[in-house]
């Protein structure tokens, strides 16, 4: 990171306070550049499959690692049967959140439980349609899998690899919120299963992970370019935020935004309609415009939801089912904090400032 402070700084939300060092991500908001595991996002997502990915942030061998995720989707669907009414949640998060919940030691390891993720997502999204989950074949690379899981057919190789470069590009971002809750649980020397549930609890939260099917509805509403401008101002004029557009890291567009843009170019260049992107890209112009005019010392750019919302409702999947999707591929950065987590062997005790009556000492209580 770019910008540090001292540990015993006072910043809301820990903004700018290093507590962990990593090899995972780094996220540079000031140029607008993302680095996973030594490779910049905009050519990792295009040149290397989620399990390739995968390897690199948990730094083990490639080679086997694809039929490993294969098989921990088999032993996974083996299990549903046994999640009582987990998956019977009406909202994705919380039937992701406690399905996982269910699952036992076995499932401690980052083959394991990433692969257990994409079957669990897929089955609920299946349920929730009233239709019968699909068993994985562990024979497909996991992205392909995933998408055939959730929405029951097979995907073309265009399709499939449109979902290899989202779940790679969302593998990881720094010390986010939900990361950071997975370290936190890992450092008190819980296991894996606990920490990923609770990060899975944080990436549920509207202001992290909660926010690329509201984008979907927006485009929905506007319907036409030339609409952009009198939905946005009168959206505005209510008072009601802009969704897709901002983030707390990023001071110029954020290159995930990119990564999906182009994603969803080469859909349409295979064949595979698209239909939103002309009109994404009237609402981003006009949204970025409007809002530079109201608040001209404030930088509000497309953010990774924005494009999201267009990337997966070309791949098939409900908007209910896209922060889910997410997990699915974020549990790959999880992991990566776990492993580095274990490694330090140090339990995350931030400090607190008492700031009530009757205090005695600035220290904190052991």
């Amino acid at each position: 990171m770019s910008t540090t402070q001292s540990p015993n700084a006072s910043a809301s939300g820990l903004e700018g306070v290093v507590v962990a060092d990593t090899l995972a991500s780094d996220v540079d908001g000031a140029r607008g550049r993302l680095v996973i595991a030594g490779h910049d996002v905009e050519t990792l997502a295009f040149t290397h499959t989620f399990a390739q990915t995968a390897a690199l942030l948990w730094r083990r061998p490639e080679e086997g690692l694809e039929r490993a995720l294969g098989e921990a989707r088999a032993r996974a669907f083996a299990l549903l049967p046994r999640l009582g009414d987990a998956l019977g949640a009406p909202d994705g998060m919380d039937a992701l959140r406690a399905s996982t919940a269910h699952l036992g030691a076995d499932f401690d390891g980052p083959e394991a439980l990433t692969g257990a993720l994409a079957v669990l997502a897929s089955a609920w999204a299946r349920l929730r349609r009233g239709e019968r989950p699909v068993a994985p074949d562990p024979s497909l690379g996991h992205a392909r899998d995933y998408l055939r899981m959730a929405r029951g057919r097979d995907p073309s190789e265009p399709e499939a690899r449109a979902l290899d470069t989202y779940l790679v590009t969302v593998s990881d971002h720094g010390l986010n919120a939900s990361t950071f809750t997975a370290r936190v649980v890992t450092s008190t020397g819980s296991d894996g299963v606990s920490a990923v549930v609770a990060a899975l609890g944080a990436l549920k939260g509207p202001l992290h992970g909660g926010a690329p099917g509201p984008v979907l509805s927006m485009l929905d509403a506007i319907g036409e370019p030339d609409g952009a401008v009198p939905w946005l101002e009168a959206e505005l004029a209510r008072g009601r935020r802009i969704m897709g557009l901002g983030h707390r890291i990023y001071r110029v567009r954020d290159p995930r935004a990119a990564v999906f843009e182009r994603a969803v170019e080469a859909l349409e260049a295979h064949g595979v309609a698209t239909g939103r992107l002309p009109l994404a890209r009237a609402v981003e112009r006009a949204a970025v415009g409007i809002l530079r005019e109201r608040h001209p010392s404030r930088a509000l750019h497309a953010n990774v939801e924005f494009y999201t919302a267009v990337l997966l409702d070309s791949l098939g999947l409900d908007r209910e089912a896209f922060t889910p999707t997410f997990a699915v591929g974020r549990v790959a950065g999880w992991w990566a904090h776990i492993l580095e987590q274990r490694a330090v062997g140090r339990l995350i005790r931030p400090a607190s400032r008492y700031v009530g009556p009757g205090g005695a000492s600035p220290s904190p209580a052991p």
